[in-house]
């Protein structure tokens, strides 16, 4: 192999290799924003399903359902269906174990699941934002 050759693929390695880290790092960060995230979701949910009449929970749901909906997000069937399973269930772990099933199927793989998992998370904000207004 010429030296014009072999330099043409090192600096093709090189660069594959710096692209590669950087997808690394971002890969990380992405993660750790995601773990946070569902962590912080779980502090609110439990303070929520603590907190609130299942009245007011069935009231945020179809809330949520319906921002979810307002998007193009109808795909969420499965949503619909925990959820009225989740409002079924007397045992208050129902709640949780929703939100935790949920979660992992949003979260499994993909890049769509991914987007689909930030709207998602997006419009709980928004939803929480509009039923438990910050206190001043």
């Amino acid at each position: 192999m010429s030296d014009e050759k072999s330099n043409e693929w090192n600096s093709l390695w090189q660069d594959y290799s710096k692209s590669l880290e950087t997808w690394k790092m971002l890969f990380n960060q992405i993660q750790n924003a995601s773990n946070e995230m569902q962590t912080k979701f779980n502090e609110v949910w439990e303070k929520a399903t603590k907190e609130s009449s299942s009245d007011t929970m069935k009231l945020f749901g179809e809330n949520w359902q319906k921002a979810l909906s307002d998007v193009g997000m109808k795909s969420f069937k499965e949503f619909g269906e925990a959820w009225q399973k989740a409002l079924n269930d007397t045992n208050t772990s129902a709640f949780k174990q929703f939100a935790e099933n949920w979660q992992k199927t949003l979260s499994s793989s993909g890049i769509e699941q991914m987007e689909a998992y930030g709207e998602t998370m997006k419009k709980f904000s928004e939803t929480w934002n509009k039923m438990w207004p910050k206190l001043k």
